[in-house]
């Protein structure tokens, strides 16, 4: 009973999380792109997060009547380092590897700045102001990272975004100067 229970529990939770904002957010400028992973993401985190209390509260009870607790230190730290890595490490890991997945995208073109919204660690919802300027694009091509704002690693899917010309812009590659200045000095002392 008590898995179904969390499942369930999960499953309004995800629900309301994501029901209960509209994705208009005229103060964020224009909606650019959706990600289409935020209700995995999320789900993935709050089931994670809810194993890891579950855990904590079993832990004394499982101790008590397995009888562990009498047997060797030796046996009793490898249970507890055991139960810590599902525990901890798990979540942890996690939200290191979703921080930066961009849910929504907002554009705001008289300012030319971005509005990334993702999901903090306690699974609420952080914007990240940034401007254009700010992209990095990585020199290497980087797992869960497609460019960084200022010095966050953000994750955007390039084929969801509606106008593609919207991509092109927060990368940065509508730069009118394909060529550097250095270039252009050297094209011209060859001629």
């Amino acid at each position: 009973g008590f898995i179904f229970q969390v499942a369930s529990f999960q499953g309004v939770a995800v629900r309301s999380l994501s029901t209960s904002s509209p994705h208009d957010h005229p103060e964020h400028g224009r909606l650019v792109y959706k990600g289409n992973l935020a209700k995995t993401v999320l789900g993935v985190k709050f089931f994670s997060y809810s194993t890891s209390i579950f855990n904590l509260f079993m832990m004394p009870y499982i101790m008590l009547k397995s009888g562990i607790g009498v047997e060797s230190l030796l046996v009793q730290g490898a249970f507890y380092g055991l139960i810590g890595i599902f525990t901890f490490v798990t979540p942890v890991t996690l939200h290191l590897l979703t921080k930066g997945y961009v849910i929504r995208l907002y554009y705001k073109d008289e300012v030319d700045t971005y509005t990334a919204i993702t999901y903090n660690a306690i699974l609420a919802e952080k914007a990240t102001v940034f401007h254009q300027k700010d992209v990095k694009i990585p020199d290497i091509s980087k797992m869960f990272t497609t460019f960084y704002a200022k010095t966050k690693s953000m994750l955007v899917n390039p084929t969801l975004f509606p106008n593609p010309q919207d991509y092109n812009h927060l990368m940065g590659y509508d730069k009118s100067s394909i060529f550097k200045f250095e270039d252009l000095e050297a094209v011209k002392e060859a001629d």
